[in-house]
């Protein structure tokens, strides 16, 4: 009998069972997809890193010298050093290729920092006509194993074989900068050769990098490094690196949106969920009474009920588990938002543990609150049960005491005794609207402020066509000459020490303004000659403005340099900017490594004093790519928003309709018409989202600004929220509601006029 009675039940509420499983699934769907994106990253790129060896340390030449075999040794005699190889990687130009250059990389040890070959013949050590090629490179170029690829390095043409394609996490994502958001394997990719080649090329076995594999602490083995070569020199972590540095910034950023947004979303949906299942239990009390009449006993009863609930948390949870699928699929795959970025042999979708326990947790609080809900209703005698549940007296609210009341249209009158009357429904529903305006504005606002950014950095700040970067074997004539013959502006970089953190200084002669620096309130600044401009993470982690002193350390060098900080500055990298002039007065070495031109990347002629050339509009491009990649994220968190926001409202609101039956009923008699009445049901409605939005607004700028700083920390953006954003956060939150509303007042056509006169008094 109770089975077939729970087909009956789904029956006669099932827009409400259909409304709480699609919010169910909705909220874990999200929840679930944007948990497993960031545990997928840590797990397939952990599984590359550790495939490939990976190094956590790379030890940087301070000098032109660079490293030999003996120097590799002292560093692996180190106690706790795993393994080391000797390491450099050179950027190179193919030829016939417009101006495609590629990241060429020789390791002397095969279990450190090494790639995994994907098709073709093994790696040879000893092989000097071998090539071992990116397949994304190779495969945007149209490259195979065996054909001919030919390199240009300082006025000479190399020609190799391609032997195999290969995939490397040194360079999981291959970009030839930080200037470079995202990848373009058609301009720029990686191969490998061997140590053979690179002797056969340059007549020695220097080598610019020493890269570890070791657990030991940070600083610990910064001295070890230094007491064994006997000097100070640069070591950097694997953290510092924009292979793992941004891999884990994925991955921190995906725990961080799965914190907030998706939060959001399962948090609108458990509390709409119950609130609605509470008001079924309701519902069903004469019911209720009717069982217990006929000698079911209360656990039986129970039963029932909270298998319903069991029923449709758990098909609500599966259904959400795909849709969780399915999210993080299309993030994580090869053709995916993620598979414009990294690079990896497998993508391989994880859900984390905990979510898991968040899904049975949603469920069976879902169960036990239909339990509750029903549990309540038995503890009467069958007798009270079996009478239908009249609402108490309601109570006069705070503005019937004063004179606007009476100043008030009846609708006006009527909507706030409902809303005071009806507490819940309106706070859930002033949740679901805010909800709704939190999830618009936080995913519009980033797209707002990432085109803000680009708009001031890429626009404005880069001033130039292309980016010519110099040969480490060229002299100073010649670079002067380059500088001239290009009309540019030039920079150099210098690594160097700020209270023991690894810092850029950096350089510039800008004459020209090809290069222009951004001020912390988004205006440009000029370079003074007698002074340093920070970026502005350095200023909030050391404390330091405008009129205070600073103190660097070059790499490799017993010198010091004082500095007087003349600004704060946005900058991609963590560095100190300082004028030729300063740098001069200081006492600075330094060598110039890039200079900014007018100068069409095409018509850069080729020369040995060039390594390669950047265009402006290769890095714009792959900004496009990137704002792609976020335009999807965005659809994809407003259509489900907009989906969820429609389906809690329409629940809310069609349980209010219900609980107001015998009120609209008794309006209808007196001689209300249809229109009058959906007129007051849409009003009351949009007091409430009127209301959310006001809420919702300052809540979405909140966790906008949370995210920008827990996201895009190292962009150094300041948030920007778009006019467009406003409005159509607002028309369309607006427009949901109104949808939302007209659907329910069509009910009114329905009302039965003589329901109102048998309503118990």
């Amino acid at each position: 009998m109770l089975k077939k009675k729970l087909v009956r039940t789904f029956g006669q509420y099932k827009a409400q069972f259909i409304s709480m499983i699609i919010m169910i699934a909705i909220g874990i769907g999200i929840f679930v997809g944007f948990n497993m994106e960031w545990f997928t990253i840590e797990k397939d790129t952990s599984s590359f890193y550790e495939e490939t060896g990976f190094a956590d340390y790379r030890i940087v030449a301070g000098s032109a010298i660079g490293f030999t075999a003996s120097d590799l040794e002292k560093i692996r005699a180190i106690d706790g050093v795993e393994d080391a190889s000797l390491f450099l990687s050179v950027d190179l130009n193919v030829k016939g290729e417009d101006r495609k250059s590629l990241a060429l990389t020789v390791t002397t040890n095969e279990n450190v920092s090494f790639f995994k070959l994907m098709r073709g013949a093994p790696y040879d050590a000893e092989s000097t006509d071998g090539i071992w090629l990116s397949d994304s490179f190779a495969a945007e170029n149209k490259f195979e194993p065996g054909d001919e690829l030919t390199l240009l390095y300082e006025g000479k043409e190399y020609t190799l074989s391609i032997k195999g394609l290969i995939k490397s996490s040194e360079y999981l994502i291959c970009v030839p900068d930080s200037g470079q958001l995202m990848p373009d394997f058609e301009k720029y990719g990686f191969a490998y050769v061997s140590p053979a080649f690179y002797r056969l090329v340059t007549g020695f076995s220097v080598y610019p990098q020493i890269n570890v594999k070791s657990s030991i602490p940070e600083k610990t083995f910064k001295r070890l490094v230094n007491r064994a070569l006997t000097k100070t020199t640069l070591v950097l972590t694997k953290n510092e690196t924009v292979s793992y540095a941004e891999a884990m910034g994925e991955s921190e950023e995906g725990k961080t949106m799965g914190s907030v947004l998706p939060v959001v979303f399962l948090l609108i949906a458990v509390l709409a969920m119950v609130t609605t299942m509470h008001r079924i239990a309701a519902k069903e009390r004469t019911q209720i009474g009717i069982l217990k009449a006929l000698g079911f006993r209360d656990r039986r009863i129970l039963l029932h009920y909270s298998s319903l609930c069991l029923l449709i948390g758990a098909v609500g949870s599966v259904l959400g588990i795909g849709i969780g699928y399915l999210v993080c699929y299309f993030i994580m795959n090869p053709n995916g938002a993620m598979g414009t970025y990294f690079d990896m042999p497998r993508w391989t979708m994880y859900m984390p543990w905990f979510v898991a326990v968040v899904i049975l947790a949603v469920v069976a609080l879902f169960t036990l609150v239909g339990f509750l809900s029903v549990k309540r209703t038995l503890s009467e005698k069958p007798a009270e049960i079996l009478r239908p549940k009249t609402g108490g007296s309601a109570k006069k609210i705070l503005l019937e005491k004063t004179k606007i009341w009476n100043k008030m249209s009846f609708g006006a009158k009527w909507n706030l005794r409902d809303v005071s009357r009806h507490k819940s429904r309106a706070l859930m529903s002033l949740l679901g609207v805010a909800g709704c305006m939190v999830i618009l504005v936080g995913a519009m606002g980033m797209r707002d402020t990432m085109t803000a950014f680009v708009d001031s950095y890429y626009e404005d700040a880069m001033n130039y066509a292309s980016r010519v970067y110099i040969s480490e074997s060229a002299s100073a004539a010649d670079i002067e000459g380059l500088i001239d013959s290009v009309n540019g502006d030039f920079g150099a970089t210098v690594p160097v020490e700020l209270e023991e953190k690894a810092v850029s200084l950096e350089i510039y002669s800008v004459p020209h303004g090809y290069v222009r620096f951004i001020a912390e309130s988004g205006e440009e600044t000029k370079l003074e000659e007698g002074g340093a401009y920070v970026c502005a993470r350095i200023a909030k982690e050391f404390r330091v403005k405008k009129g205070d002193e600073i103190t660097l350390s070059p790499f490799g060098k017993d010198k010091k340099y004082v500095l007087k900080v003349a600004g704060v500055i946005r900058s991609l990298t963590e560095s100190v900017v300082i004028s030729e002039a300063y740098a001069s007065s200081l006492g600075v070495e330094f060598k110039v490594d890039s200079i900014y031109t007018k100068v069409a990347k095409s018509e850069v002629a080729p020369s040995p004093v060039i390594k390669s050339v950047q265009s402006k509009e290769d890095i714009m491009k792959s900004f496009d790519s990137f704002m792609t990649v976020m335009n999807e994220m965005i659809v994809l968190l407003i259509v489900a928003g907009v989906i969820l926001g429609v389906v809690v409202l329409y629940n809310l609101g069609t349980m209010g309709y219900n609980e107001r039956y015998l009120e609209l009923a008794t309006l209808k008699v007196v001689g209300f018409k249809d229109k009058k009445i959906a007129s007051l049901l849409v009003g009351e409605n949009m007091l409430i989202t009127f209301l959310g939005m006001i809420i919702g607004l300052p809540l979405g700028l909140g966790v906008l600004q949370y995210l920008l700083v827990a996201l895009a920390s190292e962009y150094e953006m300041k948030l920007v929220l778009g006019p467009l954003t406003y409005c159509v956060s607002i028309l369309l939150t607006a427009g949901v509601s109104l949808l939302v509303s007209l659907l329910i007042a069509k009910k009114n056509k329905k009302i039965d006029m003589v329901a109102a006169l048998k309503a118990p008094e």
